[in-house]
């Protein structure tokens, strides 16, 4: 109430949600509502599943929030710049093979070695970002992957313009847990309608 005119202090057409005491709530009392135009996640609920983090990106795969855009130029351009970098040392490994005078036998064989384990750590690569990579094959490709380590540093950069790099496998992951989730939660619940009908 207004000293002066004895009008309400609060404004017209809102509502008084001051308490008994007269105190106005907290910004920390009162329940958090998602953003306006996003709907809730089922994630907010404590015992759901929780997304898994992406290296370089966290959990902004989810919802293409926290500057994920950002990110993921980032990573392009950095993996651009990583494989322009491993490209100049193969080259300048290249003239030190000519320059000691190999033989072209050996050159070409380094060359044609270093193309196909470019080329399978690409291809390994690729696919890990769209499926779990089997653990015994990985371990057994892991010397093919470092010497082709160009291919991954391209792989990374192709991937990265179209997406967060492993971002279809974690979310194809995230919404089947979800499902699941959510599927325990009815048949644990069950519906109360029914329930009272039986009774």
């Amino acid at each position: 109430m207004s000293d002066e005119n004895g009008t309400p202090d609060t404004p017209a057409g809102s509502r008084d949600t001051r308490d008994a005491h007269g105190t106005q709530p907290t910004p920390a009392d009162r329940p958090a509502t998602p953003p306006a135009g996003r709907p809730a996640t089922a994630s907010a609920d404590p015992g759901g599943p929780r997304p898994e983090a992406l290296r370089f990106f966290g959990t902004t795969w989810v919802e293409h929030d926290r500057g994920y855009t950002a990110r993921r130029l980032a990573v392009a351009a950095g993996a651009l710049a990583a494989t322009a970098a491993s490209c100049l040392v193969l080259r300048f490994a290249y003239e030190g093979l000519a320059i000691a005078e190999t033989g072209s036998f050996v050159t070409l064989l380094v060359v044609v070695m270093f193309t196909v384990c470019s080329a399978l750590a690409f291809r390994t690569t690729w696919d890990g970002f769209a499926k779990r990579p089997d653990p015994d094959r990985q371990a057994s490709l892991r010397g093919l992957l470092a010497i082709g380590f160009v291919g991954s540093l391209a792989a990374w950069f192709f991937r990265a313009l179209i997406e967060a790099p492993g971002e279809k496998l974690h979310r194809e992951e995230y919404e089947s847990a979800l499902k699941q989730h959510a599927k325990r939660s009815e048949r644990r619940t069950g519906n109360p309608s029914k329930k009272r009908r039986r009774r």
